[in-house]
């Protein structure tokens, strides 16, 4: 079979960090094939590479025997490459219509098209990709995190005439049965995909091949089907697979740190919950049940509207995280979107971790690195982060190591409540273990943490019990020794025979 696109010595160095080293791959025409490899290891720096967003400083690509060099996105996809990123490019403040159709939301030069052309534009575009739920009208900062997801890869798919390139384009989706249809539609064009994800079941459903880098170097080119998991794990981090750790057990429980009593905020409505010392308390809903409003009130990001939150006891104010922070024994909140609301992307990780705790544990005048570093050092080790990366712009960092940046700064505050939301969201089987370790370390630290995930399986591995929430109420409270995929996709679905839990732990489902 011809090779559709090909990359030949792909090398990309930033000062003395070489993020891409004599990369070689090839993709077939209508192919859908793989990238893997841990965060940090490469992925995002080609597909900037392909993107037009940077450029490479040796190696040549091709795409249909012509030299494929971008200096832009647009650059791009005039060559038919077009790209949905891991970290959304969408405008916030900007309708669905006018993201979808950007850079040509006008088609009049410099007078603007009457707003009813732009959003008949859009619509049928939105149409033409089965996306018939979402209005052209609505603001991209108005939507959920999984429609604004979906706009993101319609608009790559709408402008993918060659190759189109998803980063971890399900990470924030429901289920996959959408995107892979319009993924089949269009290889069957010859479209080729370069798909990246973290989640090998999706990989082996709609892949053909992969490639899997480690360090920056591509280590080998596979027929999915004539490899195991455990051997591309294997190629991904240099060493034999290893068990992930040992799922949470029982654990000696402490004083209730948090409480809510007839919690009203957004969607939630009379929620009663107790967070004890000591236990991962897991949350499984499907999209839109609430469980954003339930864990940005806790955090002090937006304002309950009726009932009492107790911080160790007392009734607490959460009118800011920096109010949470100060309540009590101390709340923590990682929201579900770093880059937007977790990051500033311009500065290094050391001062991203330290930047809100600096005046408070130093108390000098003048910032320093050595200082930010010294102060930081700590709370990266405890999240498994390189100490090198500390001196790193955070713009420049993997999505993994982000992430990491972002807990570091949370156990850094000393709240001994976490509110995590997603928080192994589209991060590599290394990345999560680190995650993984510092949630049970700090609940055997005397902390207590409740997280959302959208991956079941992650629920049952680490929860010490979850509560399930459908119709902004817990309809569930799923005990260790019961947990497993079924039950909890069975109770999010608001099916309460399937839950087997004290009557007094289940609320009627209306």
């Amino acid at each position: 079979m011809d090779n559709f696109f090909t990359a030949r010595g792909v090398s990309k160095r930033y000062g003395a960090t070489v993020a891409l080293r004599d990369v070689v791959m090839d993709i077939h025409a209508g192919e859908v094939h793989a990238i893997l490899g841990e965060n940090g290891a490469g992925k995002s720096t080609l597909v900037k590479i392909l993107s037009g967003v940077v450029q490479p400083n040796e190696g040549q690509m091709t795409l249909e025997g012509r030299n494929h060099g971008p200096s832009s996105i647009a650059d791009a996809r005039r060559m038919g490459v077009s790209t949905a990123f891991q970290e959304l490019s969408l405008i916030p403040h900007m309708t669905v219509a006018e993201n979808i159709l950007l850079p040509k939301v006008s088609l009049r030069g410099f007078w603007p098209d009457p707003k009813k052309d732009i959003v008949a534009r859009a619509a049928a575009v939105l149409r033409d990709w089965d996306v018939t739920d979402i209005s052209p009208d609505s603001l991209i900062e108005d939507l959920p995190l999984a429609q604004r997801q979906r706009i993101e890869i319609t608009r790559a798919l709408s402008h993918a005439k060659r190759l189109l390139v998803l980063d971890e384009p399900t990470a924030a989706l429901p289920d996959t049965s959408w995107l892979f249809q319009q993924i089949r539609r269009l290889t069957g064009q010859g479209v080729a995909v370069m798909y990246i994800s973290h989640r090998l079941s999706e990989v082996r459903e709609i892949c053909q091949r992969a490639t899997v880098l480690r360090n920056g170097a591509t280590i080998r080119t596979v027929d999915l089907a004539g490899v195991d998991d455990a051997g591309i794990f294997s190629m991904m981090v240099g060493r034999d697979p290893s068990e992930a750790g040992a799922d949470m057990g029982s654990a000696s429980l402490g004083d209730t740190l948090l409480q809510t009593r007839s919690l009203r905020v957004g969607a939630i409505r009379d929620l009663d919950l107790d967070l004890r010392a000591g236990e991962i308390v897991g949350v499984a809903a499907l999209e839109g049940q609430g469980q954003q409003d339930l864990f940005k009130a806790l955090g002090g990001v937006i304002p309950r509207r009726s009932g009492q939150i107790l911080v160790g006891g007392q009734e607490a104010q959460l009118g800011s995280p920096a109010a949470a922070q100060k309540a009590g024994p101390g709340i923590a909140f990682v929201p579900e979107e770093r880059k937007t609301d977790g990051i500033f992307e311009n500065l290094t990780a050391a001062t991203n971790i330290v930047m809100a705790q600096f005046a408070a544990t130093r108390g000098e005048r003048f910032v320093n690195g050595q200082i930010e570093r010294g102060l930081a050092g700590p709370s990266a080790q405890r999240v498994a982060l390189a100490p090198r990366y500390l001196d790193f712009e955070v713009g420049n960092l993997s999505g993994g190591n982000q992430q990491k940046v972002i807990l570091a700064r949370a156990l850094m505050s000393g709240a001994k409540i976490l509110i995590l939301f997603d928080p192994a969201r589209g991060v590599d089987v290394g990345t999560k273990q680190s995650i993984y370790a510092m949630m049970r370390q700090f609940v055997a630290s005397g902390g207590t943490i409740m997280f959302y995930s959208s991956e079941l399986s992650e629920l049952v591995h680490l929860s010490s019990r979850c509560l399930v929430l459908y119709g902004g109420q817990i309809a569930a409270e799923v005990a260790r020794s019961d947990l497993d995929e079924e039950r909890l996709l069975s109770a999010a679905h608001g099916h309460r025979a399937a839950v087997h839990a004290a009557p007094d732990t289940l609320k009627e489902v209306s």
